[in-house]
């Protein structure tokens, strides 16, 4: 079972800190539990892992199956909550190679408005059969629809309309939007985005089961982990709740003068982890001119340039470990007859072992050095303990966000650059918009 560790903490946060938080945590934890919070039309994720649709489910697991007998490249449409927690488990699970192992490859498209990234997936899709799953609620927002409007008509010019309609999937709402009405009228199988699930909370939703179904990822054992955790997590609003505990931490944290918070991952397949982890706090709680900046490093590779800043640099960071106990099969370092390279000390001890102490020796030279640390520890890299990441994280955030007096699971600020993009593209109805930005110029 995860664990959250405060330890490392001791002289940077005192007893009486924690309990002068106690009850402001235990307070927004039941707003959460009881739905009595701010956005509580957007907690749908809260008890998903045990609640989920079962025939959807099942449907998701048969579509995998026909997605993989059908392709060998399979293109995921969509951005931030629609392809961030999907690809985070994907490449965590199987490595940022994935694509080079063998069986399907899936590619993440429609999150950028680079015609680059475009062109270079397109040339990619003549090597193999492809199929599309493309998620979106309304099927309006721009950045997917003008992807797939792009690889639509690739799939129409190459498969022909009967053809391309067996190999297009949309995950979008259950009854309106733009999306949800042209499936319907050209027949493309759909699964449904739950309207009480926002996107940064959804990947354990068809948002991130089919892509991570299809790309042979164990689901059964992903969705046991979270639901594992939620067990865990959602009678109790105390500190001893592993989530309350990061929730009090980060709030601590931030009344104590912190206002970036890093998440530290010594594997290098975490990386998207912690995109998908930005977007969960990020959107959750920088608001009313308040919240962390969250912000993530890949160690040892980082250590090598933003090493220093975290050794060395302004006392405004703290640091969350994530650490995995077991990783890998077991490779050791060989000896050298000439030891060329002084590394025989290091002979017959295992790299996951030499990871492991750099990270502590890391975490201890940064404490020493008075950066706060604390470590969020999993037992093993799998699907199951993914899961439990996942539902702590999410939980935690919800919690963290109650606790600092915002909604969690609102985003207006992300609505500004899209209401002067439409403007300054000349979208109908943004007239007055248009003449607001040109008038500053």
């Amino acid at each position: 079972m995860l664990r959250y560790d405060v330890g490392m903490l001791d002289g940077f946060l005192t007893r009486g800190e924690f309990d002068s938080i106690k009850e402001e945590i235990a307070a927004a934890s039941a707003m959460l539990r009881d739905g009595t919070g701010r956005g509580n039309d957007f907690i749908g994720w809260r008890d998903l892992p045990a609640v989920f649709d079962r025939e959807e489910y099942a449907r998701i697991r048969d579509t995998a199956r026909r997605i993989r007998e059908q392709s060998g490249i399979l293109l995921v449409i969509g951005i931030g909550g629609s392809y961030l927690g999907s690809r985070a488990v994907l490449e965590l699970l199987r490595g940022e190679l994935h694509n080079e192992m063998g069986g399907l490859k899936v590619y993440f498209t429609g999150n950028s408005l680079s015609p680059g990234d475009m062109e270079d997936i397109l040339r990619l899709c003549d090597s193999s059969d492809v199929s599309v799953n493309v998620i979106s609620k309304s099927g309006t927002t721009t950045e997917p629809a003008i992807a797939f409007r792009i690889f639509r008509d690739y799939l129409i010019k190459r498969y022909g309309e009967e053809g391309s309609r067996e190999r297009i999937y949309a995950t979008t709402d259950r009854t309106g939007g733009t999306l949800r009405k042209l499936s319907g009228e050209h027949g493309y199988e759909t699964f449904v985005i739950p309207g009480d699930v926002g996107g940064r909370f959804s990947v354990l939703t068809p948002v991130g089961l089919l892509p991570l179904a299809a790309a042979g990822i164990d689901t059964d054992a992903l969705l046991s982990g979270a639901e594992d955790m939620r067990k865990v997590s959602c009678d109790d609003d105390t500190l001893v709740n592993p989530s309350n505990r990061y929730a009090a931490v980060r709030n601590l944290m931030l009344r104590t003068g912190k206002s970036v918070e890093i998440l530290i991952c010594f594997e290098p397949r975490f990386r998207m982890m912690g995109e998908w982890y930005k977007q969960l706090f990020g959107e959750s709680e920088g608001k009313e001119h308040t919240g962390l900046f969250p912000s993530t490093c890949v160690f040892t590779s980082d250590l090598h340039s933003m090493g220093q800043f975290c050794q060395d640099g302004t006392r405004i960071i703290f640091e969350t470990l994530v650490k995995f106990a077991q990783v890998g099969s077991g490779m050791t370092v060989h000896p050298e007859e000439d030891d060329f390279d002084g590394l025989n000390y290091l002979a017959g001890k295992s790299i996951h072992d030499i990871n492991t102490i750099a990270s502590d020796a890391t975490m201890s030279a940064h404490t020493e050095g008075g950066v706060p640390c604390s470590v969020i520890e999993c037992e093993k890299l799998d699907e199951y303990n993914t899961g439990e990441l996942i539902y702590f994280l999410e939980r935690a955030c919800a919690v963290s966000g109650y606790t600092l007096g915002v909604n969690p699971f609102d985003q207006k600020g992300v609505e500004a650059y899209k209401r002067n993009m439409f403007a300054l593209l000349d979208k109908p109805g943004y007239e007055e918009d248009k003449k607001r930005l040109l008038e500053k110029k």
